[in-house]
């Protein structure tokens, strides 16, 4: 299953019936990061989107510490990192909530396949 989009993994979140266990590991894996980010369990897809968004680019804006703690604990490639375009940083923001949301699934996906 290739995701190449935000969209395709809240399709398969959905499509599983993951969507809340994925919602649950985003909030878990940013409160281990320390980041305080209100991660609604009944955020629509298009709100989490958002939100999400706009929190990467906040934290590479203000916080660029945390931004990089956030990238660790959730265990985004670091190679996947280093080929994005850093010269827009609100492009760059969108491309890095991406790989968040994408590492989030890996991580939901296998817990329900090996459960």
């Amino acid at each position: 299953m290739e995701l190449q989009s935000t969209q395709d993994i809240i399709n398969a979140s959905l499509q599983y019936e993951l969507y809340g266990k994925l919602i649950a590991q985003l909030d878990k894996d940013f409160r281990f990061a320390n980041i305080h980010i209100e991660i609604a369990p009944e955020l629509t897809p298009e709100q989490l989107k958002l939100q999400l968004h706009e929190t990467v680019y906040g934290l590479i804006q203000n916080a660029f510490a945390d931004y990089l703690n956030l990238l660790y604990i959730i265990d985004v490639p670091e190679d996947k990192i280093k080929q994005l375009d850093g010269s827009d940083t609100l492009l760059l923001s969108e491309q890095v909530a991406f790989l968040i949301l994408k590492r989030e699934w890996q991580k939901v996906w296998f817990k329900h396949q090996y459960k």
